[in-house]
């Protein structure tokens, strides 16, 4: 067991109703693959011809890897890694950050979660567009007869409404999202029977041997079939991610009691479908129902991709929020949407940047068949990158036995590597897009990371030891004026340049000073207990140590007013904050690569969300002092 593993299994509240808000949230990634993944398995051009043996091959290829990779991997298995309640594959390198021993484990590993994050984003950017593109789609089955070049123009005003609401929150409309998914899962459910009730053979399916065989006869398009089925199992990591929202017992009483039986007979609906009538392979799950029934299905499919794009554009959200923590990208606008629940936030340069990538996807591939080409290599290298670490996670928490770590792990890779082997042929048919996303979101990020600590070391050198200040403020040489001030500072136990500015223009010092360091651990909460330190260092000097979790809002004036001691005197209001601000210049660098670099991380410096804002301080009690960096 992880040593936080305790935190998700906390909450307390109605499990029925947890489970039901996990429906909407968690699966409508997964429960909207129907609409595209058996189809993909007999695409032209790459698919298997259709007949009876296939069709029953292919449904089993789905059924078992949903129960795989979905049921027993991360359902058992990885939700069980959860930091502090918090899951995700960011979330993970950060708790495995806290346990390997030397720092140059500790960034290779969190290098390959930042790795797992990015392409998350990327995976955020596909998952609209294919979803709603997909639902859209089944308008074409109607009687309101659109033309092709509709679809890409109604999935287009969706998703520009979709990502207009987004500054409203998702709290107002959270509640619906549970019983309109539940009612699609129902609906996947019903009409899978119902097919099934004409043609039961297919039921052969549900024996792992049918798979096996179709593989093994249809072996010269293994790869291409492996690459479509892998779409049905997609949303296997939106399942960790979401861990921290409703905890494991609701995820998983949501998948074994609705989920996954629902899944597992509409697939073999539509393979039951197309055993009976071929020619409905153009669009299997639509065919399922009367036409006279299509456009409801239709609008029904729609608000379950509407509702599955919300679960990734917010998982988005909260991936930014936990990477500005923890110092990979910089401070950004963060709002929060809702008075109760801390992770309902929105951040707008995210919000319209996934906007204008999904317009473009849905403009550049106009179909759900040209999009699904791009999609699932990003989604199988984070399933990679987590079975990695997990491997590192047994060893060091659990403390499993390397046998035991490797046998797990080695099961997990050998099914991610053929499926990422898989969806390694999409690269020359647009799946170099979310490898490029994700190469510049991480390029972003590590940059981010480098400059930090590039100007941490310069700041270091012009750095006092904070012993040398408290002897001149001892022998008086140093006139004092009242009132308390609070400068932030990277390192108690120097002077803060932000003070040392204060001293060189103005010549006098506070008559209390706090120097304040603000940590954010590898940890999702951190322990009230710990939250707040705090030492008088003498000459009316006091430091305060305040150390916030990834997930948790930094409200700096609040967490002093609970933890100050009372004789201190100290009050929002009446209390002066200095800042530093750096100006970085660029000196003298060896290559023309690190000058580039040096630029971008001056223009995300120059541009990220002032310290200010970002730690709720209240403005006019506000003072930035600025420093120039050469780098």
């Amino acid at each position: 067991m992880s040593q936080v593993e305790s935190g998700s299994e906390a909450r307390q509240g109605l499990p029925w109703a947890a489970t039901l808000s996990a429906l909407g949230i968690v699966f409508g990634d997964i429960g909207t693959s129907p609409l595209y993944a058996f189809r993909e398995c007999f695409a032209e051009g790459h698919g298997a011809p259709i007949n009876a043996s296939n069709l029953v091959g292919a449904a089993s290829l789905i059924v078992w890897s949903l129960l795989f990779i979905v049921g027993f991997k991360y359902l058992v298995i990885i939700l069980r890694l959860d930091n502090r309640g918090e899951g995700g594959v960011l979330a993970l390198a950060a708790l495995i950050r806290s346990v390997i021993p030397g720092e140059k484990g500790q960034r290779w590993f969190f290098m390959l979660g930042l790795f797992g994050a990015a392409l998350i984003y990327a995976d955020g950017m596909l998952t609209p567009a294919i979803s709603v593109l997909s639902a859209v789609e089944g308008l074409k089955d109607t009687e309101l007869n659109l033309s092709k070049e509709a679809i890409p123009l109604i999935s287009m005003v969706i998703l520009v409404g979709l990502f207009a609401i987004q500054r409203f929150g998702t709290g107002k409309v959270g509640k619906l999202f549970g019983p309109i998914v539940l009612l699609w899962f129902a609906v996947l459910a019903g009409t899978g029977i119902a097919s099934l009730a004409k043609t039961p053979m297919v039921l052969m399916a549900l024996t792992p041997t049918s798979a096996f065989s179709f593989l093994i006869h249809e072996w010269h398009h293994a790869l291409p079939l492996l690459a479509a089925v892998f779409l049905a199992v997609t949303g296997g990591e939106a399942l960790y991610a979401d861990l921290g929202h409703f905890g494991r017992r609701p995820i998983r009483l949501a998948w074994w009691a609705v989920v996954c039986p629902a899944l597992i007979l509409n697939y073999l609906g539509q393979a039951a479908l197309l055993e009976r009538t071929p020619e409905a392979i153009e669009s299997p799950f639509f065919r399922l129902v009367p036409q006279a029934f299509a456009l409801p299905l239709t609008i029904l499919a729609t608000l379950a991709a509407i509702i599955a794009s919300q679960a990734l554009i917010s998982g988005a959200f909260s991936l930014t929020a936990q990477a500005i923590q923890l110092n990979c990208l910089p401070r950004l606008r963060v709002f929060h949407t809702s008075l109760t629940e801390k992770g309902q936030i929105y951040l707008p340069m995210i919000n319209w940047l996934l906007a204008i990538a999904c317009l473009l996807l849905v403009g550049i591939f106009e179909s759900s068949t040209n999009l699904a080409a791009a999609y699932g290599i990003a989604i199988a290298l984070t399933m990679t990158s987590t079975s990695i670490l997990f491997w590192v996670a047994a060893l060091r928490i659990w403390k499993w036995s390397t046998p035991k770590a490797a046998l797990f792990a080695g099961v997990f890779l050998a099914v991610d590597l053929a499926f990422l082997a898989a969806n390694g042929l999409k690269i020359i048919h647009g799946g170099g897009l979310p490898l490029g996303v994700a190469a510049v979101v991480m390029f972003f990020m590590t940059t981010w990371t480098w400059g930090r600590n590039r100007s941490g070391r310069q700041l270091q050198k012009q750095r006092i030891p904070l012993e040398d200040l408290l002897g001149q403020v001892s022998r008086g040489t140093i006139p004092r004026v009242r009132g308390t001030a609070i400068f932030m500072t990277g390192q108690i136990d120097s002077v803060p340049v932000p003070l040392l500015h204060n001293l060189k223009h103005n010549g006098v010092i506070h008559e209390s000073l706090i120097l304040l360091h603000v940590v954010t651990l590898d940890v999702a909460t951190s322990n009230p207990a710990e939250r707040f330190e705090f030492k008088n260092l003498g000459q009316g000097f006091f430091s305060v140590v305040l150390r916030f979790g990834f997930s948790e809002e930094p409200d700096v004036p609040r967490a002093l007013k609970e933890g100050m001691p009372p004789e201190i005197g100290y009050h929002p209001g009446r209390t002066s904050f200095f800042l530093g601000r750096e100006t970085i210049i660029t000196g003298r660098v060896s290559t023309g690569w690190q000058k580039f670099r040096l630029a971008i991380f001056a223009s995300m410096l120059r541009n990220a969300t002032p310290a200010s804002a970002y730690f709720k301080l209240p403005p006019n009690r506000v003072v930035e002092l600025g420093a120039q960096v050469t780098l």
